[in-house]
C-alpha cells in the first residue's frame, strides 16, 4: 500500500489530502492530511470522493472529432489539424473578431488553466473573451477596483482572529468558502463562537451556516445593498466610525446615503429597522469585526454596489487591513495578474448590447447575442476551456441553441456533456491525479498565508497529452503557427515574460518536469518568501507562511492614492437603488442554492456524492405551497422560460422566495450517474437580458417568477 499527498482541487478550500493507493495505483481511500498546517486533517464529502472523480469511467480518454455528424475517435495530430482548419477557416473568412473564447470555473483550479489563459487569449486576437467570472464574482473585482484602484485587492475575513463576523449571501458551511480559502470553514466558525465571538448571517434561507450562527435574519433577495446602505447610514449618522486608513470622499458618501436610513430601507429589504441599526452598532463596538459576502450578493442586480458597501463598512469600522478584520493575503508567488495600473473598465463594449469590458472580458450574459446577431464581428467560432455553458450561463437553453449555429467549436474538456456535444472537436485533458497542482489563484484569497505543491500521482499514459501541452498547442494554432508547432517554444516565451530582466540570471536554475512547474518555480523565486519548487517538494504537506498582515498601502492604485469611498461611478448607481425603495416586490423571487455534496455541474457523475440532500428540488415555504394549492410539483415561470419542478417544503426559506440548486439539467448526457438523476436546469428561468450594470455579472438571485400548480 502506497500513499500520496494531494491538494483537493474541487472547491475553494484548498484542503490537504492523503491518498491510499493499491499496488495498481488505484485510490482506495482519501483522508485529510493531518500534517497540513492549514487544513489540519479536515476533509469534506467532496474531497473524500476524489478517487472516484479521478477514475470516472465516463471521462474521455482521447480526442473526438465530428465527421458527418458523428463522433469519431481521433489521434491528437488529427484533432489539432481539425482545429487548425476550423479556426483558420473562420478567421480567414470573417476576421479575428468572429472568434470567441470561454474559460470555465475549473480553469481557476489548474496550473495550465492559469498559465496559458492569457497566451491563448492573445493568440486568438479577439475581444470576444468570456469566463465564469461574470457568472459569479466580477462585482467583487469592480468594487475593489473603484475603492482601491486594484481589482484584485480582495480582502478576506481574518476568520481565526475576528470577534464578530457578519455573513451575507454566503453559505460557507456547505460551500466551504468562495473568494475566501478556509479549510474547515465550519470548524473555524465554531471556534469563533467558542472564543466568545459573534456570528450573524443574513440570508433568504436558514442555511446550514445560519443554523450554527448566533443570529439569522431573513432578507428579500436582491436587496442586500439596501440593508448595507442602512448600516452605513447608521455608522455615519451616529458617528460610530473608527477610520484608520487614508480615505477620500467621506463627506460625499455621507450626503449620498442620507436617504437610506434603516427606517427607509427596511420595508424594501424585509429586515426590521431596529435590527439594521443594531447591526451597525455591534460592528462598530466589536473589538474586531468582518463583513463577508459572496455569491448571493455578486449574482444580484446590485452586485457591485453590495460588494462596494461591504468594504465601505469594513473601512468605516476600522476593520479593513487590520488583524481580526478583513485583510489581503500575500501569496508565495509573484502576483503577475496585478497590472500595477489604476483600474479602468469599458475600454471596449460588446457589439450587440454595448455592455462594457471588465478585466479584458465581456459578460457571458451576452454571448448568445454575439453568436445570433448578424453583421461584422458576429461570433462564428468558439473555444471553450472547462465550461458547461448550457447549464451554467443565464438562459442556458437559448445559449445552447445558439451553439448549434456556430461554424466551428472546439472544447478542452474531459466530458461529453450538454455543451461539448455541440462541438466539432473535443480535446480531453488527463485525469486529475495525472496533473501537477498548485493553487495560483486560490492562495491569493486564503485566510492564512500558506503554500503547497502537489506533483502528479500517476504518469501520463503513452500518447497521452498533459493539459499544458493541449493548451499550448491550441495557443500556437491560434497564433498561426500550425498544428505541428513545438509547445516548448511557447513555454520558453512565457518564462521569458515572467522572469523579465532576470531571465539570464534565473532561467538556468529553474527546475520542474513540465512547463507549468518551471513557471511555478520562477514565480516562487520572484515572490516575497524566497521559496523554490524544490523546497515545496520537500514539504509535501505544505508550508505555513504565517498570519495575514497589513498590505493595502502597497496595493493602492487610486488617483488620490487613498481609499476612495465615493467613486462617482458607484454613487451615480445609487439612483436605481432609490427607485427600488418604492418598487412593489414581486410575489415570488428565485434564488440559487449551495449543496454540500455538489459543485456546479461536474460532480453529479460521482456515485459517492449522489443521493441524500443532493437533490434537484424547489424549496418553498409550506404556507406558500398551501396558499397556491401545490402538490408534489410546481410550474415555475419567468421572463426567460418555465420549468416543472419537484417540491420540497421547508420553513427554512423566507415566504415569497423559492430556491433551485445550480448546475442540474443533465439531459441526453452519456454521463451515466448524472443521467439517472438529471434534475432541471435552473438557468432556464434566469434572464440573460438582466445584468449587474457596473460589472455585467449575470443575475441569478432575486429573479421574479410565477409559481403555480402544473
Amino acid at each position: 500500500m502506497a500513499t500520496a499527498h494531494r491538494t483537493c482541487p474541487i472547491c475553494d478550500a484548498v484542503c490537504g489530502l492523503t491518498l491510499d493507493l493499491d499496488p495498481d495505483g488505484r485510490v482506495t481511500s482519501v483522508r485529510g492530511d493531518p500534517d497540513d498546517p492549514f487544513s489540519r486533517g479536515y476533509v469534506c464529502p467532496k474531497g473524500a470522493s476524489l478517487g472516484q472523480l479521478d477514475a470516472d469511467p465516463d471521462r474521455l480518454s482521447g480526442p473526438l472529432v465530428r465527421k458527418d455528424g458523428e463522433w469519431v475517435t481521433a489521434t491528437w495530430q488529427e484533432a489539432f489539424e481539425a482545429v487548425e482548419q476550423g479556426l483558420g477557416r473562420v478567421a480567414d473568412r470573417y476576421g479575428r473578431q468572429a472568434l470567441a473564447v470561454y474559460f470555465g470555473n475549473p480553469t481557476f483550479h489548474t496550473m495550465a488553466g492559469f498559465m496559458y489563459r492569457m497566451p491563448l487569449t492573445q493568440a486568438l486576437g479577439t475581444r470576444n473573451v468570456f469566463s465564469a467570472s461574470t457568472i459569479d464574482q466580477m462585482p467583487k473585482h469592480v468594487a475593489s477596483g473603484h475603492l482601491f484602484g486594484d481589482p484584485f485587492a480582495i480582502a478576506v475575513p481574518d476568520l481565526d482572529r475576528t470577534d464578530y463576523l457578519l455573513v451575507l449571501g454566503a453559505n460557507p458551511v456547505e460551500s466551504h468558502g468562495s473568494l475566501c480559502a478556509a479549510p474547515d470553514f465550519p470548524g473555524r466558525l465554531r471556534a469563533l463562537r467558542r472564543r466568545g465571538g459573534r456570528l450573524v448571517v443574513v440570508d433568504p434561507r436558514r442555511t446550514r451556516t445560519a443554523a450554527v450562527a448566533d443570529e439569522h435574519l431573513f432578507i428579500r433577495p436582491g436587496t442586500d445593498a439596501l440593508l448595507l446602505l442602512g448600516i452605513v447610514h447608521t455608522l455615519l449618522a451616529e458617528r460610530l466610525t473608527r477610520i484608520d486608513l487614508e480615505v477620500e470622499g467621506l463627506e460625499e458618501l455621507r450626503r449620498h446615503v442620507a436617504g437610506f436610513s434603516p427606517d427607509a430601507v427596511s420595508p424594501a429589504c424585509g429586515v426590521p429597522a431596529d435590527d439594521i441599526a443594531r447591526l451597525a452598532r455591534e460592528l462598530a463596538a466589536a473589538p474586531s469585526a468582518a463583513v463577508y459576502s459572496r455569491i448571493g450578493t455578486c449574482t444580484s442586480e446590485f452586485g457591485t454596489q453590495s460588494n462596494w458597501l461591504v468594504d465601505v463598512i469594513n473601512v468605516l469600522t476600522g476593520n479593513f487591513d487590520r488583524p481580526g478584520g478583513v485583510m489581503i493575503p500575500e501569496p508565495a508567488i509573484l502576483e503577475i495578474f496585478r497590472s500595477g495600473q489604476p483600474f479602468e473598465s469599458g475600454q471596449w463594449r460588446s457589439r450587440a448590447r454595448g455592455l462594457p469590458e471588465v478585466l479584458g472580458e465581456l459578460p457571458v450574459a451576452t454571448l448568445a447575442d454575439e453568436i445570433e446577431t448578424p453583421g461584422e464581428g458576429q461570433v462564428r467560432a468558439l473555444v471553450t476551456v472547462a465550461g458547461n455553458l448550457a447549464l451554467s450561463a443565464p438562459n442556458g437553453p437559448r445559449l445552447e441553441r445558439a451553439l448549434t449555429g456556430l461554424d466551428f467549436m472546439v472544447c478542452v474538456d474531459p466530458y461529453l456533456n450538454e455543451t461539448t456535444r455541440h462541438a466539432d472537436v473535443i480535446l480531453p485533458p488527463p485525469r486529475i491525479l495525472q496533473s501537477p497542482h498548485y493553487d495560483f489563484l486560490l492562495l491569493t484569497v486564503a485566510v492564512r498565508n500558506y503554500t503547497r505543491f502537489s506533483p502528479p500521482v500517476h504518469p501520463l499514459e503513452p500518447g497521452q497529452l498533459s493539459e499544458a501541452e493541449i493548451l499550448a498547442r491550441l495557443t500556437l494554432i491560434a497564433a498561426g503557427q500550425g498544428a505541428d508547432a513545438e509547445p516548448g517554444e511557447l513555454d520558453e516565451a512565457i518564462l521569458g515574460q515572467v522572469l523579465g530582466e532576470r531571465a539570464a540570471e534565473l532561467r538556468p536554475g529553474l527546475t520542474g518536469d513540465s512547463g507549468p512547474e518551471l513557471m511555478l518555480d520562477a514565480l516562487l523565486k520572484l515572490g516575497p518568501y524566497d521559496l523554490t519548487l524544490e523546497r515545496l517538494r520537500e514539504h509535501p504537506s505544505g508550508i505555513d507562511l504565517g498570519p495575514l498582515g497589513p498590505r493595502l498601502a502597497g496595493l493602492l492604485r487610486t488617483p488620490s492614492g487613498r481609499v476612495e469611498l465615493a467613486s462617482p461611478t458607484l454613487l451615480a448607481a445609487l439612483g436605481r437603488l432609490r427607485a427600488r425603495l418604492a418598487a412593489p416586490p414581486a410575489e415570488f423571487v428565485l434564488i440559487g442554492r449551495r449543496q454540500l455534496r455538489s459543485n456546479n455541474s461536474w460532480l453529479h457523475n460521482v456515485p459517492a456524492l449522489a443521493g441524500g440532500s443532493n437533490r434537484c428540488t424547489l424549496h418553498i415555504h409550506p404556507a406558500d405551497a398551501e396558499r397556491l394549492g401545490l402538490g408534489e410539483q410546481a410550474l415555475v415561470r419567468s421572463a426567460a422560460g418555465e420549468l416543472v419542478v419537484p417540491l420540497e417544503l421547508t420553513e427554512a426559506i423566507m415566504p415569497g422566495v423559492v430556491s433551485l440548486p445550480h448546475g442540474w439539467g443533465h439531459q441526453g448526457t452519456p454521463q451515466r450517474v448524472a443521467a439517472r438523476r438529471p434534475g432541471v436546469n435552473a438557468n432556464t428561468l434566469t434572464d440573460e437580458s438582466v445584468v449587474d450594470e457596473l460589472s455585467g455579472n449575470a443575475v441569478f438571485n432575486g429573479v421574479p417568477v410565477i409559481v403555480s400548480a402544473p
